[in-house]
């Protein structure tokens, strides 16, 4: 079997999405000095983003668009919880400096998979909080240049592994590394079907300097 190749890419990008009002907008840029970089062939983006830029070179421009399924899928009104608040209790007392309408928690469900939420509503002893992507329900048009694109190190690699693993953590970029800064404590208690809230802990996204391209939540 041939072996599989894995490539440094880097890319300075503008995504634009339609808002609930149908307006094409601009909701994120990934600039040339601050571009957004993967490895392929390592699950870090989403598969048709990936299987568009790879076959680039460096300095080749790119327009696209993703579709829904192809991007972070439709909404799902069933994947908003109600948890209750006990869950989000540090020694005793509701975390309201972390826990607030709009803020965005790192939480981990029963088989380590890390993910985040949004809080919607706190309730009198419940919090609502949404955990479909951000992106979900719209198509990502992607326009920009491929900045850099060369073969991966064993290096990059293997810190791109041991990042994944929980071994590093990177506090850098939209979906990836820490939502409160690194090795933060843990809420232990178990809700949403055995999910975990942990504020200030690795978020277990792709880390990388901006951009929303990877598979994980992004906000």
């Amino acid at each position: 079997m041939e072996k599989q190749a894995h490539k440094y890419v880097t890319v300075a990008y503008e995504l634009y999405a339609d808002n609930d009002k149908g307006i094409h907008e601009l909701i994120e840029k990934a600039p040339v000095e601050h571009p957004f970089q993967f490895i392929t062939n390592m699950g870090e983006t989403l598969d048709a983003f990936e299987q568009q830029i790879t076959p680039l070179q460096a300095g080749e421009k790119f327009d696209f668009t993703l579709s829904v399924d192809e991007a972070y899928g439709p909404y799902v009104q069933e994947h908003v919880l109600e948890l209750a608040k006990e869950i989000f209790c540090v020694d005793g007392r509701f975390d309201k400096n972390a826990i607030y309408p709009g803020s965005v928690i790192p939480l981990v469900n029963a088989d380590g998979n890390r993910f985040e939420g949004l809080v919607l509503e706190v309730k009198e002893d419940k919090v609502v909080v949404d955990l479909n992507h951000p992106l979900s329900g719209k198509a990502l048009h992607f326009r920009g240049s491929v900045v850099t694109s060369r073969e991966a190190t064993d290096a990059e690699i293997q810190g791109l592994i041991n990042r994944m693993s929980g071994e590093g953590c990177s506090c850098g970029g939209c979906g990836g590394g820490c939502e409160s800064g690194c090795g933060g404590h843990h809420h232990e208690k178990e809700g949403c079907e055995g999910h975990q809230h942990g504020e200030g802990g690795c978020n277990g996204g792709h880390q990388h300097e901006g951009g929303c391209c990877g598979s994980g939540h992004c906000h």
